[in-house]
């Protein structure tokens, strides 16, 4: 395999990986009420719901503040890591479940011309494959997350 085709064959490895985990996250809400959705069983402001909205941060910081250099107001993201968990009263799964498509279609279509070599700075300088790195490991992190609070919220169900 020479470099070009192992280039291609690695961009399609980061791609379905990233999918996998964009739909884990997506789908740890299925099937729950909006109060569990919300559920607090941490601590911190991380609840499953919460969770969703933090990637959807997450996809706009890194394929496209990363890319643009736009302004997280601009981009149409909320302004810290942490106020991204913050829900809205009028989120709901259904809503948030839909902007995260929304933001996950543009991040393909962002990156969809770039090649793993290109430099971005955006965020300052940095090739795009760092960029599928970033938001690999922090939609994997996640995951796991929303995998022991599903399992928490289910086992309340069972009481």
């Amino acid at each position: 395999m020479d470099a070009q085709e192992w280039h291609a064959d690695l961009r399609d490895r980061f791609e379905e990986l990233i999918d996998q985990y964009r739909s884990a996250l997506h789908d740890a809400l299925d099937g729950l009420t909006e109060e569990e959705g919300r559920l607090r069983l941490v601590p911190s402001r991380t609840t499953l719901l919460g969770l969703l909205t933090h990637v959807t941060y997450v996809e706009g910081v890194w394929f496209d503040q990363a890319l643009t250099g736009r302004s997280n107001h601009e981009v149409g993201i909320p302004a810290t890591p942490d106020s991204s968990f913050r829900l809205r009263p009028e989120d709901t799964i259904a809503s948030v479940q839909q902007a995260h498509r929304e933001r996950c279609a543009r991040s393909r279509e962002a990156v969809a011309a770039l090649a793993l070599g290109d430099v971005v700075t955006g965020r300052g300088e940095r090739p795009v494959w760092a960029l599928y790195v970033q938001v690999l490991r922090e939609l994997a992190h996640h995951c796991g997350h929303a995998d022991v609070l599903r399992e928490q919220v289910l086992a309340r169900r069972a009481g």
